[in-house]
């Protein structure tokens, strides 16, 4: 049976639960991963036994790069001498013109 109940999408199997135990599994799955926004829940009912399984939105992976001794993701938190010293980086690319070094074994 499917069903949504405070903006998750329930899905149940092999029996019936009432609306107010599937209330305490939603605030369950919220209270595990915190800052997750839950999206869905499947409740398999096995005789007195009950599996269950959350689904979160997907996060945003977030860049984190190593910038003038820092690791950020963002540069909003730097100084605006900070700023200009990451302006000032000069980027170093390996070009098509470098020969393959091989150091022999003595």
């Amino acid at each position: 049976m499917e069903l949504e109940i405070d903006n998750v999408k329930i899905n149940t199997e092999g029996g019936i639960v009432s609306k107010d135990e599937i209330q305490t599994y939603i605030n369950r799955g919220r209270e595990l991963k915190p800052g997750h926004k839950l999206i869905g829940l499947d409740v398999t009912v096995d005789g007195e036994y009950v599996d269950l399984a959350y689904r979160y939105e997907d996060r945003p992976f977030e860049r984190i790069r190593r910038i003038t001794g820092y690791l950020v993701g963002t540069l909003d938190r730097f100084n605006n001498a900070k700023r200009a010293e990451v302006l000032d980086r000069v980027t170093h690319e390996i070009g098509d013109d470098c020969e393959d070094v091989y150091i022999d074994a003595v």
